[in-house]
């Protein structure tokens, strides 16, 4: 009886809503106030101040002259231990797609059913560079990245997705890349391609862009190339 007790339990209400509080800070790409962060939570002012406590001491959060609430420091440190080797690996070969395409280039990971941005890299040279910023998130069934790790996901895996979107995955797979357009970001395109190493979570190699002269065939071969160098280099 006590066993199942413990696996019946809920999980912490309070870690629940501290981790809340980092995602809706996340989401909200500024500054909020705490009587922000509590109306998003539905708690009470004084239970959002205390979370909100606990997280700056860690140095999680941070708080202006206004009392305005943002990301800490400390968080840039925890995401760069996270798939430390996979990011290492990756910097180098997003840097180059970068600059080669003129495009913002990114490292997808899949976490549960939703792609999560591990790395980007701007071009250096663009003058308005599409931001995707780590950290960002969007269910696998949106947007070229999802559309490549699905790919190369069993189908008895994939979440609930529209005979369309089913169609799409499965040309994507034959084709050896995904593309997107107005799916995640307003106007904005995406090609991606899958990156299967061992052991690991399904992961895909991807650029986002408003306009280019290079045609998708192109961009997917020249995504495909640093996919596979990041691969080998794994261990793939």
């Amino acid at each position: 009886m006590a066993a199942t007790d413990t696996a019946a339990a809920p999980a912490s209400q309070t870690l629940s809503r501290g981790i809340r509080i980092l995602e809706v800070l996340a989401d909200a790409r500024e500054p909020l106030t705490i009587d922000d962060l509590a109306a998003r939570l539905a708690v009470h002012r004084s239970v959002a101040y205390r979370l909100l406590r606990t997280l700056e001491d860690h140095g999680l959060v941070t708080r202006d002259s206004a009392g305005r609430v943002q990301l800490g420091a400390r968080l840039a440190a925890l995401a760069a231990g996270v798939a430390h080797d996979l990011q290492a690996e990756a910097i180098p070969e997003l840097t180059a797609v970068a600059n080669d395409l003129g495009m913002t280039s990114f490292l997808v990971v899949l976490d549960h059913d939703e792609c999560v941005t591990l790395s980007s890299v701007e071009p250096r040279h663009a003058v308005n560079p599409v931001a995707q910023r780590p950290g960002t998130r969007h269910p696998v069934t949106r947007g070229a990245p999802g559309k490549a790790i699905l790919s190369i996901t069993p189908e008895s895996s994939w979440p609930p997705v529209r005979p369309a979107l089913a169609e799409e995955i499965r040309e994507a797979a034959t084709r050896g890349y995904a593309t997107s357009h107005d799916e995640v970001i307003p106007s904005v395109r995406a090609v991606a391609v899958p990156l299967r190493v061992p052991g690991r979570a399904p992961a895909a190699v991807a650029v986002v862009y408003v306009a280019s002269s290079h045609d998708e065939d192109s961009v997917a071969a020249r995504l495909a190339r640093s996919a596979a160098v990041i691969r080998d280099a794994l261990g793939g």
